[in-house]
C-alpha cells in the first residue's frame, strides 16, 4: 500500500489494525511479528489560515442561520459539530460565555461569546423558540438528551433549556427509539454553504468550517493573548498543540526579515 499505492499513513495504519483485530479476536491466530510492523507517521502539515478580510469576505456570503453558525465557529473558536450540538442552557448571555459539553476527548470547556453576536443570536432564539412551541403542540419537540437523563427526567426533553440552538427544519425519526423528535442542524449542510462562500469569495486558498478555528486561535494570538488563554479556549490539552499557531504571528519563519528586504 506505501510502496506501490502510495497510500496515505492513515489508510495504511487503518489496514493494519483491520488485520490485526482479524487475527487477534476473529481468527483467533496470534500473530507476534504482526504487532511489529512498522506503522507510517502522519505527516506534520501546518494548518491554513485566513486573514480578518478573508475571514470577512466569506462570512458575507454565509447568510441566516448558516452565517450565524459560521459567526460562531471564527468568534468563539468551536468545533462544527460543537456548535450544532449546543443547548440553549448552554449559552450564557450575562457572562458573554458558551458552555462546550462533552467536546473532545469528553471535555466540557468555556469560551467566549462575541459581544456582537449576542444580539443575533438572540433573535434568532426567540424564532426557534417559536418553532419549538409549535412543535410541542404538534407531538414532534422533543430533543434527545445526554446519558440517562430521559430516563430520570421523563419530561425534560421537552424543556426550552435542553432544545439545540440550531435545530433542523424537519423532525426527524430517531432509529434507536422509533421517536419522532427535532435534531440539529446537519454538518454536511453547513459544509456545503462553507464550501460555496469559500468560492464565492474566491480566495484562491482552501478553506473548511474548521479553517475557522484556526484563524480563532491564530488572531486572538495575534492580538496579544496569552497562549495559556487560548490553549483553554480550545480545549487542548498540551500547549504543544496550540503552539502550532504561533508560525504566522511574525513576518517571514520564525519571525525572520529575509534578506532581500534588510536594505
Amino acid at each position: 500500500m506505501v510502496t506501490e499505492r502510495s497510500v496515505a499513513a492513515a489508510t495504511q495504519n487503518q489496514a493494519l489494525a483491520a488485520l490485526l483485530f482479524l487475527y487477534r479476536h476473529v481468527l483467533g491466530i496470534d500473530l507476534p511479528w504482526l504487532g511489529g510492523v512498522v506503522r507510517s507517521k502522519q505527516p506534520q502539515r501546518l494548518p491554513t489560515v485566513l486573514t480578518r478580510e478573508e475571514v470577512r469576505a466569506v462570512l458575507a456570503h454565509l447568510e441566516g442561520e448558516i452565517g450565524l453558525i459560521g459567526s460562531l465557529l471564527y468568534g468563539s473558536g468551536l468545533r462544527l459539530l460543537e456548535a450544532l450540538r449546543l443547548r440553549v442552557q448552554d449559552v450564557d448571555f450575562a457572562r458573554s460565555q458558551i458552555m462546550v459539553r462533552n467536546g473532545k476527548g469528553a471535555k466540557d470547556r468555556a469560551t467566549m461569546l462575541p459581544s456582537s453576536l449576542a444580539g443575533p443570536l438572540q433573535a434568532h432564539l426567540a424564532r426557534v423558540r417559536e418553532r419549538h412551541a409549535v412543535a410541542v403542540a404538534q407531538g414532534y419537540g422533543g430533543v434527545e438528551l445526554p446519558d440517562a437523563l430521559a430516563r430520570k427526567y421523563p419530561r425534560a426533553h421537552l424543556d426550552w433549556s435542553w432544545q439545540y440552538v440550531f435545530p433542523a427544519r424537519n423532525p426527524s425519526v430517531d432509529p434507536r427509539t422509533g421517536v419522532r423528535r427535532r435534531p440539529h442542524v446537519l454538518p454536511r449542510q453547513v459544509q456545503l454553504h462553507m464550501q460555496n462562500a469559500v468560492r464565492r469569495a474566491h480566495l484562491g486558498k482552501p478553506a473548511s468550517c474548521h479553517t475557522f478555528r484556526h484563524c480563532f486561535a491564530t488572531h486572538l494570538l495575534e492580538s496579544g493573548a496569552d497562549i495559556r488563554t487560548v490553549q483553554e479556549l480550545l480545549g487542548h490539552s498540551d500547549v504543544k498543540t496550540t503552539m502550532i499557531y504561533t508560525h504566522v504571528l511574525q513576518r517571514g519563519a520564525s519571525g525572520s526579515i529575509s534578506p532581500l528586504d534588510a536594505r
